[in-house]
């Protein structure tokens, strides 16, 4: 077992404290945060995320060369750890014996000739995404940046461009908060660097495979410093605004973990910015952060806050994998407003091709929410939850990961409430027909939750938006009805909004 020396706390971590204390307009006890549980737990979601609702981030890098397996991501692992595996046998029958032609040879074809940030932010933003950005370091340990740590990065190899550099720019200057995501974690664990048959078991290779070390041996602290200097280096020159972190947290020891969100949210309170951090459950104390559900999503109204990482493919794909089939605008939409009901926010995936252009099928799919957003983004930006979710047969069995389901369709009678101010926004997850009624909106007592409902004195007025036009209405015992427009305003997911004489 390897032991690891206790280290001492960075000098630049007092350094920026001090800076932090005499930053101006509030006391140092509400800017600063120190390297306990206790202290991190003071973190807040920003309103920026409160309001934006929705982003778009990407998986792009080395594994969208082969493009193959269920979850692209995951196609080195699954070649070098499984000699079965349905990736090991395209490697070996497409590209020869693995002995011979390794993941690190997928490189010089990682050219991203077309990739154009400028272009991708564009996409983004028309897209309806409040905040985005790129995937900048996988398991694979390949650096999407012109890091200090590695020669294999994309500023010196395969593109040779600073793809989390032009993106950060491009993104920022359309007004979007800058994502910057990482994986590097599970390097540790990716790749057999103990297997000497291997490029991977080569220490010439090392900066991409990772650590020479035996298996199941703890991180090293080597591994554990770098770790961490690649995300300081990150915030640093990049400046992000949401650190998203998938699985492998639990392989870093709580000192790094504290002394990483320490540092980023000292240095963005110095700068006068409020930003996020994503964990998956398990691997950051909660309160510390964001909660990450991947795939998933709740299935009630909670009274924390969350995040879904999903992805416009039906699939576990991620990263671009060819004949990967995908979404519709319908489901996107759907579960979105979904999310926004009970709580939480989401974060969409796509997976550029190894050009750097993105698929046609995912650029469709992003124009199509922009779109509804453009007309409904009202229900959705700026907006909270009511008291309850919404109401409706269609319903998820159970909360968490990997709960999504790709062929879920809601009927008109499912509908999902938001407010902000007097308005109760009620979206029907399908065309109600002539007439809906919300049966949650009958004025009654429950002794469980005590009075719910409207009373006909209370609202003001009801209209469809991108109708416009007062609606017919009733309230009785069984609910609200109301009379809907005679043409659709939108092709999916249609919002009544409920003016009420006082706010909610």
């Amino acid at each position: 077992m390897i032991k690891l020396r206790k280290r001492k706390t960075l000098p630049w971590v007092f350094a920026l404290a001090a800076f932090v204390l005499t930053a101006g307009g509030t006391t140092a006890t509400e800017r600063l945060y120190k390297p306990t549980w206790n202290s991190l737990k003071n973190w807040r979601t920003p309103q920026w995320l409160r309001d934006g609702k929705f982003g778009v981030y990407t998986h792009w890098g080395v594994y969208s060369v082969p493009a193959q397996g269920p979850n692209a991501t995951w196609y080195a692992n699954k070649v070098y750890w499984e000699m079965n595996s349905p990736e090991r046998k395209y490697q070996e029958q497409t590209y020869g014996p693995l002995e011979k032609f390794g993941y690190k040879d997928f490189i010089p074809m990682f050219t991203g000739e077309r990739f154009n940030a400028e272009e991708w932010a564009d996409l983004f933003q028309k897209a309806g995404a409040r905040f985005a950005g790129p995937v900048a370091e996988h398991h694979d340990g390949f650096a999407m940046w012109d890091t200090k740590y590695s020669e294999w990065n994309a500023a010196k190899m395969g593109p040779k461009r600073d793809i989390v550099g032009e993106l950060s720019k491009a993104i920022k200057k359309r007004g979007m908060k800058f994502v910057a995501a990482f994986h590097h974690a599970e390097n540790w664990l990716y790749f057999p660097t103990f297997d000497k048959r291997y490029d991977c078991g080569d220490p010439r290779y090392s900066g991409l495979y990772g650590f020479i070390h035996e298996k199941n041996a703890l991180p090293t602290k080597g591994f554990l410093d770098q770790w961490l200097g690649k995300i300081i280096e990150v915030i640093d020159k990049y400046d992000p605004d949401l650190i998203w972190f998938d699985n492998g947290l639990e392989l870093i020891t709580d000192s790094y973990k504290k002394e990483m969100l320490t540092y980023y949210y000292n240095k963005a309170a110095a700068r006068g910015k409020e930003v996020v951090v994503t964990y998956k459950r398990n691997t950051l104390p909660p309160g510390t952060g964001l909660l990450d559900l991947e795939r998933g999503q709740e299935a009630d109204l909670t009274y924390y806050e969350w995040i879904t990482d999903s992805t416009v493919d039906i699939g576990r794909g991620w990263g671009y994998v060819k004949g990967l089939g995908f979404k519709t605008v319908d489901n996107l939409v759907d579960n979105l407003v979904d999310r926004v009901s009970k709580n939480g926010y989401l974060l969409l995936n796509v997976g550029p091709k190894p050009d750097g252009s993105i698929p046609d099928e995912a650029k469709k799919l992003l124009l199509g929410m922009g779109k509804w957003l453009q007309i409904n983004g009202e229900a959705i930006y700026g907006t909270t939850p009511w008291v309850i979710a919404g109401e409706g047969p269609t319903r998820l069995t159970k909360s968490g990961d990997f709960n999504e389901i790709n062929d879920m369709r809601y009927t008109a009678q499912d509908i999902r409430f938001t407010v902000k101010d007097n308005n109760l926004y009620a979206t029907a997850l399908d065309w109600p027909g002539e007439k809906l009624l919300i049966k949650s909106l009958a004025p009654r007592w429950e002794s469980w939750t005590g009075w719910t409902g409207l009373y006909p004195s209370e609202i003001v007025s009801v209209t469809m938006l991108g109708d416009g036009k007062e609606l017919k209405w009733e309230v009785n015992k069984d609910g609200l009805s109301i009379e809907t427009p005679k043409t659709k305003p939108c092709d999916y997911a249609f919002v009544f909004r409920i003016v009420r004489r006082k706010p909610f």
